[in-house]
């Protein structure tokens, strides 16, 4: 499913942990873990000791990547690192599709001072810039790590941009020998909503799952749990996580506007803040 994974890492404390479950995930499918340092040079890190211009921030890489390698070391696992400068968000996007990495996995903040460019802002950015899927943890006492994944959770509206990421949940659930959870929303809260006939929106959201459940077989996926449910997008993902024990989401960073918008960007990111498991998203074509 996965050969290669780039890890922007900040060396924080939470970042440790998705460290971690990075190193859980590399060894499970067998693959190699790209550790990355971004030197921000947008920001004001340059100095002068003893004469010599230095980049502290760069320095400071130097020291981080090494705490990850021998974590990755001491995990058995394959793995290699870089320190580069530049832009963070836009810099980490472009290398994860020059280099050809499969995934992309980071937390959603990270700690204030030298290391403090793994800010939320930064990896909603990386989500929406970025061409290859990127899988993100909150940095949170209850946030779940759990690998290998039992329970896949993939929402769906019935846009090209909910099947593209369909497809990528159906791969790793079908390698981890996942259940397969299919989940779509009758936004209740969209001004577009009618509430004189409910109806129809919960056919529209039927009809999605049908949809996905036919890209499913397609895919040798023969059973999907389905779920629908009516509120905010972003809190019936979170009950269905509860409910249904899903260990990781898998969703599009675009949709359709519309009744059924639940894979518009915010709400990616919405969900990549506050989902208590991994949010895989997924970009289209036009992300880069």
């Amino acid at each position: 499913m996965y050969d290669d994974v780039l890890l922007p890492f900040d060396g924080s404390d939470g970042a440790a942990a998705v460290l971690q479950h990075t190193a859980d995930l590399a060894e499970g499918f067998d693959a190699t873990v790209h550790v990355l340092f971004v030197a921000d040079t947008t920001r004001d890190s340059v100095t002068v000791v003893e004469g010599q211009t230095v980049d502290a921030l760069a320095e400071r890489g130097e020291d981080i990547v090494g705490e990850a390698e021998r974590t990755l070391r001491a995990a058995g696992v394959d793995y290699d690192s870089d320190v580069v400068q530049g832009n963070p968000a836009p810099m980490i996007a472009e290398y994860a599709e020059q280099y050809g990495y499969d995934l992309v996995v980071m937390p959603t903040h990270g700690r204030r001072g030298v290391s403090r460019y793994l800010a939320g802002s930064v990896t909603e950015k990386v989500v929406r810039l970025s061409s290859v899927p990127v899988l993100t943890a909150r940095m949170q006492d209850d946030e779940r790590l759990a690998f290998p994944y039992e329970n896949v959770l993939i929402p769906a509206d019935g846009s090209a941009g909910a099947i593209r990421a369909a497809k990528h949940g159906f791969a790793l659930a079908d390698a981890l020998d996942a259940t397969v959870h299919a989940l779509s929303v009758v936004d209740t809260a969209f001004a577009g909503y009618d509430v004189r006939s409910p109806s129809a929106g919960e056919a529209a959201a039927n009809d999605a799952l049908d949809e996905l459940e036919m890209a499913a077989a397609e895919h040798g996926i023969d059973s999907v749990v389905r779920h629908v449910d009516q509120g905010g997008p972003v809190d019936c993902i979170r009950d269905c996580i509860k409910t249904a024990d899903i260990d990781a989401v898998v969703m599009g960073t675009t949709g359709r506007r519309g009744a059924d918008r639940i894979l518009l960007g915010s709400v990616a990111e919405k969900t990549g803040r506050s989902a208590p498991v991994p949010v895989i998203t997924v970009g289209g074509p036009d992300n880069a």
